[in-house]
């Protein structure tokens, strides 16, 4: 992604900002200064790494209430894209703030996923983990309020995106409320995700 095609976040800690879906913001760490936070007031977004290396690799999925250290990141910077309308701001930590913060208990969990020997086995995973950390449950089904390319659960669970295709369809093909849902949310079924891997680790 070329440089242009990111927003910059605000050096000064700010009131309130608003994010539209699907914009991205590139914090800079040399001005993000010594603990500074963002905080997520209302929506989702991903955390991810701008660096060429790492092709946008995703850190975390954060929603309202979750706070970040912004220089805790990589030095080349960190991303934040709005999968959602979003609000949020920057602000100063306090001195009695520790433990492990949102960026990095969601690395430990991608990377747990990352470690299941199959590629079905990891997607399942995965939707499972976003649908219990960032979905709610529906009458009939889980919903997950926005949506991931192929390409993106493909980058998440180390696959292609044509493996990915292939795994969604064939659970589609087994039961349509296996995953799907509308231009901006997805469903799975109740059984889908109760019995996905690491579900009870």
């Amino acid at each position: 992604m070329t440089l242009s095609a990111y927003r910059f976040l605000p050096d000064a800690p700010v009131a309130l900002m608003t994010m539209p879906r699907h914009q991205t913001v590139l914090i800079d760490p040399a001005s993000a200064g010594q603990g500074s936070i963002l905080e997520v007031h209302e929506g989702f977004c991903r955390v991810y790494c701008p660096c060429e290396e790492t092709e946008g690799m995703t850190l975390a999925f954060l929603q309202a209430g979750d706070r970040l250290r912004t220089d805790r990141l990589c030095s080349e910077g960190i991303c934040v894209e709005a999968l959602t309308d979003l609000r949020l701001a920057r602000s100063v930590s306090s001195d009695d703030e520790v433990g492990m913060d949102a960026v990095n208990e969601w690395t430990l969990q991608l990377l747990r996923i990352r470690h299941l020997g199959q590629a079905e086995q990891r997607l399942h995973a995965l939707f499972s983990l976003l649908v219990n950390r960032l979905g709610k449950r529906c009458s009939d089904c889980f919903q997950l309020p926005f949506r991931l390319t192929h390409d993106r659960l493909g980058e998440l669970i180390g696959a292609t995106r044509v493996t990915t295709t292939r795994q969604v369809s064939k659970w589609r093909n087994v039961d349509p409320m296996n995953c799907s849902g509308g231009e901006f949310t997805m469903n799975f079924s109740i059984d889908m995700i109760s019995t996905a891997p690491l579900t009870h680790l």
